[in-house]
Order: C-alpha cells, then structure tokens, then sequence
C-alpha cells in the first residue's frame, strides 16, 4: 500500500486547514509588532533620536517575520489551488496595496538614516506609517469580506470569475473587521514597544497600548453582534463527502441563517473569542501594571483568539460566494490532492520545527531593550 494512504483524505484536509491556520496566526504575532510599530511610530516618538529606537525594534527581525507571510501564501497555492486562484485575483487590487505598502517598509529602513535632513527623515517616516497602516487595515478588510461572501462564480470546469470592485470591497461591516485589525495590531504593536524601549518612547506606547487594546474588545465585540444578527451565513444542503473530489460544483450550498450556530453545534469553539476578548482585557491590566512580558503575552493570546475565531466560526467553509454559494470553496471540496496534501505534511513536519528553533535562537540572541546610548553608540551601523 502506498505509504499517504495510511492517513485519510478527510484528516490531511483538515490538518491543512488547521495548519493554514497556523500560519496565518504566526503572521499576525511576529510580524504583527512590525506593523503595530510602524503605524505607531509618528505618534510614540517626537524626536529623531525616539523614532530611531523605535525603528530598530523591529529592523533586525522584520524579515524574520515575514516568512510567516510567504509560507502562508504558499500553503494556500500548493494546498488550497482554488482558494488561491479565487482570492489573488478577486482581491488583486486589495493585494496590490498590501505588496505597495509592504515594500515602503524596507525601502524606509534602509534609507531613512541614509540623509541628514529632518524633512528627508520624516517623509521616511510617513512611508513606515502607511507600511503598517494599510496592510493592518486591509487584512481586516479582507476577513470582513470573507465572513460576508465574496462576489465570485465557477464555471463547469472550475475557472473562477470574480465580479466585484476594490470599491465593494470597502463595505461597512469590512471597514469594521479593517478596524478590528489595526486595533489588535496597534495594541500588539504597543506592546512590543513597551517590552524593548525606556522612557517616553515606553511611556507614550503604554498609554496608546491601553486604548488600542480597549478599542479591540470594543471593536470586536460590535463585529461579533453584527455578524450574529445582520451577516447570513452559509450552510450545505444535505450530505457531503469529506473525501470526495476537490470540485465544490458537487455540493448543495444555501445562504441564510446565522454563522454563530457554530458555536451551539461546537460549543468548544467558544474558546477563541474568549480568549480574544480576556487578552485584550489582560492586556490592558498588564499595561496599567507595568508588566511588561505579561502584557506581550496577553496581546498575543488576544490575537491568536480574534484570528483563529473567525476560521473556526466558518468551518468548513473557506471562502463563501455571495452570488453562487454552490461554488463556495470548503475544506471539503477545494484542497489539493491525497498525495500533494501527504508530501506537504511531511515536508512542514521537517521544515517549520526548524524555522520555529531558528526564531527562537533570534529573538534570545537580540533580547534587550533598544536604548538611544545604543543608538548614538552605533549610529553608523543600524537604522
């Protein structure tokens, strides 16, 4: 017997999904901070000296972290194909300004120190800000689409179309999940600086940390009642093959009802928005307290809450179809093949193990706080 046929096509699937959703959380913590920093930065820090620290907070590890970003993206083309086909060219817009934010952020490290000229340094600064603004909102812009269904169809032999604008895109209820994000990551941003800066650069991060944080149970707790009682979900009709062809023009899917049913079918699941909400919460208290590890840890197990409620609210659907919930794409019914999904597992099984050892061994080496002596000391060296 070949040898993936031990596992079933139905475990793989939701081991993938699972695993998506891993990667996706890694993200959001690592190089979360990098974004929550960036938005950050003209705010917490007044002088050159301030914004230099607070820049190489995150300068040595912002690389790092966005391999969660590409191994992301890359679990999505070689294990979900048509989610991956579906999403990069309906959002292709959307994408296009996350990549253009993005790349601000590099381009704004490496030059920004480069001339000695305040109106030089502070349009640098500027580009750091829409470097984490953007990709923080439009993240959440996207998840509130997601959670709504996305204008999209099929055709016979599965080529998708996508039928909406970047403008439908900015709806109501998606600018409120936009929100959601910037909230969580200005919170987890705050946090981070908190942990690696002293004196005012602490002092100011602290006092936008608690309202960022306050603003995250706030914001989530409105998109949560929003989804219970103006968003309908999506349901199949009938039974569905958990191991059966990846063609989601096989199913039956109605649009109607409630997504937070999930939570009186799978009452467990009620752990993540639990977890959202009292991170927030704990975060808040770590900040007024002065703690600075707890508070790190309390901003990310918000995070891994908020983020890892919206997957476990829709399971098993992965991206809905406003306008053919028939060619919504599920766990079921959109995955990669049996084979395909085994090679992947193996290979994450050897490969992420190894990425989480070397990020650890990072982070140790660089653990400290970030001074402006050190700034001063190494001018000529860091950012």
């Amino acid at each position: 017997m070949i040898l993936h046929e031990f596992m079933d096509f139905e475990i793989l699937r939701v081991i993938w999904w699972g695993l998506l959703g891993v990667l996706l959380i890694g993200f959001a913590l690592t190089d979360g901070f990098d974004l929550g920093v960036g938005t950050l930065l003209p705010f917490v820090a007044k002088t050159d000296l301030e914004r230099r620290v607070a820049i190489n907070t995150v300068g040595p590890v912002w690389e790092g972290n966005q391999v969660w970003f590409i191994l992301g993206g890359g679990a999505i083309f070689a294990a979900w194909p048509p989610l991956y086909a579906v999403s990069f060219s309906g959002f292709y817009l959307a994408m296009f300004l996350i990549l253009a934010a993005l790349i601000l952020r590099p381009v704004g490290f490496k030059y920004r120190s480069k001339r000695d000229s305040a109106l030089w340094r502070t349009t640098w600064d500027w580009a750091l800000f829409i470097g984490g603004f953007v990709p923080a909102l439009v993240f959440g812009v996207a998840v509130g689409n997601v959670l709504q269904g996305v204008p999209f169809y099929l055709t016979e032999d599965l080529m998708s179309f996508y039928e909406g604008t970047l403008l439908d895109l900015l709806n109501p209820y998606a600018i409120l999940a936009g929100l959601v994000s910037v909230a969580m990551l200005v919170m987890h941003g705050a946090a981070w600086l908190v942990l690696k800066t002293e004196g005012l650069v602490a002092h100011r991060a602290r006092g936008f940390g608690i309202w960022a944080a306050l603003a995250t149970i706030i914001l989530y707790a409105g998109a949560g009642l929003w989804l219970a009682n103006g968003i309908d979900a999506y349901a199949f009709v009938g039974d569905i093959a958990h191991d059966g062809p990846s063609n989601p023009l096989m199913s039956e899917v109605a649009k109607g009802g409630s997504w937070m049913s999930a939570y009186s079918e799978r009452s467990w699941i009620a752990i993540a928005p639990t977890l959202g909400f009292a991170g927030a919460a704990l975060a808040v208290l770590g900040f007024l307290a002065g703690k600075e590890g707890w508070t790190m840890i309390a901003s990310k197990l918000s995070i891994t809450g908020i983020v890892s409620s919206v997957g476990l609210t829709m399971f098993p659907f992965i991206l809905p179809s406003s306008i053919a919930p028939n060619a919504s794409l599920t766990v079921w019914d959109s995955s990669s093949s049996h084979l395909t999904l085994f090679v992947m597992l193996v290979s994450a099984v050897i490969f992420v193990p190894l990425i989480l050892a070397y990020t650890a061994w990072v982070y140790k080496v660089l653990w400290g706080k970030v001074t402006a002596q050190d700034v001063m000391e190494n001018s000529d060296s860091v950012y």
